[in-house]
């Protein structure tokens, strides 16, 4: 076969590609791309996030999981963002290229692997397609897969960059190369701290195809204090293949006591595995995630919304990490990578349905911060554990002083609790309920029985709180508040029993008084002083689904009509989320329809669709969101519900459109459901 008929089949094979993805469930495909109007996707693997640039080959952020600093607003911890590390440069002919002058320039987000493919034609000489990953199968590393093919004899130099942003100082940068009789092992590394004197390190290397001694000679260039690149130059003949990598890890002294020597070794490891078996792997890891998967027939663009949302909160956590998420994951700095109660009422449902052992992980970040929950409690003179609003590396309550959520959002220690008991039911793990699910819910249990103010009989009220609706600050006996005390009162209690102990009367006794107010037509009343203005997001509704505080179908319809008008079209998407499942368990799938639309369809934004936290915002990619418009799927039109019992499904329909929708890997006996 002549090499311009091999080009011929390429440039073909690239054209039936590129059609074919844009019917692909799996894939979220970026033309045309405007860099005034981009929002970038990230990969990730729970532990380190890239996030995407209109710029070829660029990085825009590199975010670190668990690794927080007081450096930006709010005299709080904020989440590092690292070293630069994966950037690339390439010059084609002494030209350097960018956005302005390469053309057919795409990025294809494959969700099914974890991959940012990016394709363009750079001034006719040479087409190049880079695959992005940050390998599931080794948390702190990432690899950049460069394939160039020459359209006319050419010379190029690619080059890979380490940058370090402003905030990290006393930055050190080393260049070596190890040399063995079997292989030659560029390393580049730049060594930096925080403000508070943590410790962090990037290293990269090339991963090149050509036999030991004909590598491609490197060159290494020091640009200034903060940046350092290596590169190496190579000849390609027209029509010539030119396949190589970039590896590079990251990892602070957080996560490991020598950073530097720790993310040399993590590198050298990844060049002498291979592109071909780390992308193996990686591989296999998200063939295992997905095993738990939500397939919806009828509908490409709903199906592909879900695999997002999906992907999503898939790359944002793992399993055995420790850590937690935040509302926008690994995506960027934003609510500076805090954990809040987004985390346990709205993303966590989804894990914990279809991989407990990643909602496991979520659940241990809290279990390790009950020391710092129970001195909170002690400051704010209450027993037990009262959990931060805003909560990062320590578990001592970060919220800036300027927001009133840090002391009043007290409902996010019940909503904890509530999240632990769940886990005991998804799985019925007697020895985990005993270790860590019961000694949390029991220091919840006393929290709220110390706080709770013993007025008289029927009104053991919770005073001076913010509820859900963030809008309505320091109000009494809010709906959502008292409601989930009163169920995670009667979680700790079953949680005793469970395990044979006698649980405190007290905290059935207190829960039993907790008032729930209600208007003279019997609808649920937000707070003793509400009167009917808009709220911000689902609130008194929260009783009917998660908490089934509210049972009787009347009552929920009565609440629905109530709050529905009044929730506002600029509040966040899991308003309209909770509304959905409601919908769908009442069997009135169209209603449902569109409440789901409108938790995710408003807040997206181009090129990839990712979601901002509000319709029309500009701040992706809002995890929250993709947590509640999942449970819409999930306990909504497919039925499911966590139960003492266990998983159950409940009878849903389908709206107009849909043929079917599966779940598959339930639990942790992988059980499939499904509903036509």
């Amino acid at each position: 076969m002549t090499k311009k008929l091999s080009l011929l089949l390429f440039f073909i094979g690239v054209c039936v590609q590129a059609q074919d993805l844009t019917k692909s469930p799996w894939h979220i495909v970026a033309n045309n791309i405007d860099p005034n109007n981009y929002y970038g996707i990230t990969v990730a693997n729970g532990m380190v996030g890239l996030v995407s640039s209109p710029e070829p080959m660029q990085i825009k952020d590199v975010v670190l999981n668990g690794v927080y600093d007081q450096y930006q607003r709010g005299r709080v911890s904020n989440i590092l963002k690292t070293f630069s590390h994966m950037n690339m440069n390439l010059d084609v002919d002494g030209m350097r290229i960018n956005r302005n002058n390469i053309s057919n320039f795409s990025q294809t987000l494959d969700m099914q692997h974890a991959k940012l493919i990016t394709t363009f034609n750079a001034a006719g000489k040479v087409l190049v397609r880079q695959e992005l990953y940050s390998l599931r199968n080794l948390p702190f590393t990432a690899m950049s897969v460069i394939t160039v093919i020459a359209l006319k004899d050419v010379e190029i130099v690619p080059g890979n960059y380490i940058y370090a942003p402003d905030h990290l100082a006393d930055v050190r940068n080393y260049f070596s190369e190890i040399d063995r009789p079997h292989v030659l092992i560029p390393l580049m590394t730049s060594v930096a701290y925080s403000p508070g004197k943590k410790k962090v390190a990037a290293s990269t290397s090339f991963i090149f195809p050509e036999a030991h001694g004909k590598e491609p000679e490197i060159i290494h260039e020091e640009w200034d204090y903060n940046m350092h690149l290596m590169k190496f130059k190579k000849q390609l003949k027209k029509g010539e293949t030119y396949r190589f990598a970039v590896v590079g890890s990251t990892i602070a002294s957080v996560q490991n006591k020598d950073p530097h020597n720790e993310a040399e070794r993590l590198t050298i490891f990844a060049k002498l595995e291979g592109i071909d078996r780390l992308e193996k792997a990686h591989n296999a890891a998200w063939d295992a995630l997905w095993q738990s998967d939500i397939t919806l027939t009828g509908d490409l663009e709903s199906q592909r919304a879900v695999h997002s949302a999906l992907y999503h909160l898939y790359s944002f956590a793992r399993k055995g990490s420790g850590y937690s998420l935040s509302p926008m994951g690994l995506s960027g700095l934003g609510y500076n990578g805090h954990v809040f109660w987004d985390t346990e009422l709205w993303m966590y449902p989804p894990l914990l349905v279809l991989h407990p052992e990643i909602a496991r992980s979520l659940l241990e970040y809290r279990y390790n911060r009950l020391d710092a929950a129970k001195q909170n409690a002690f400051e704010h003179g209450f027993e037990g554990a009262m959990f931060p609003w805003e909560s990062a590396e320590t578990g001592a309550e970060d919220t800036p002083v300027w927001a009133l959520t840090g002391p009043f959002q007290q409902h996010i220690t019940a909503t904890v609790g509530w999240a632990f008991w769940k886990y005991y039911e998804m799985t019925h793990d007697r020895e985990w309920l005993k270790t860590r699910g019961y000694p949390v819910l029991k220091e919840v249990a006393k929290f709220w029985s110390s706080r709770v103010e013993r007025n008289s009989p029927g009104h053991y009220d919770i005073n001076n709180v913010i509820g859900a609706n963030e809008w309505q600050e320091n109000i009494d006996n809010n709906a959502f508040t008292n409601g989930m005390v009163k169920t995670v009162l009667e979680y700790a209690s079953q949680a005793a029993e469970v395990l044979g102990e006698t649980p405190n009367p007290d905290w059935r006794h207190v829960a039993a008084n907790i008032p729930i107010l209600q208007f003279p037509d019997g609808t649920t009343k937000e707070n003793a002083t509400y009167n009917g203005v808009e709220i911000k997001q689902a609130d008194a509704n929260l009783l009917s689904y998660p908490l089934k505080v509210i049972t009787d179908k009347t009552s929920i319809i009565r609440d629905l009509n109530y709050y529905e008008p009044r929730l506002s079209k600029d509040g966040p998407a899991m308003g309209g989320a909770i509304l959905s499942v409601l919908y769908a368990r009442l069997n009135e799938p169209q209603k449902a329809y569109d409440m789901f639309v409108k938790s995710y369809k408003p807040n997206e934004v181009p090129p990839f669709g990712v979601l901002a936290e509000t319709a029309g915002g500009s701040n992706p990619y809002f995890a929250t969101g993709a947590g509640g418009m999942l449970q819409a799927l999930l306990f909504g039109f497919g039925g499911l519900d966590i139960t003492e019992n266990g998983i159950i499904q409940l009878d849903t329909r389908l709206p107009k459109g849909w043929k079917s929708l599966k779940i598959t890997g339930v639990g942790v006996e992988k059980k499939t459901f499904e509903r036509k």
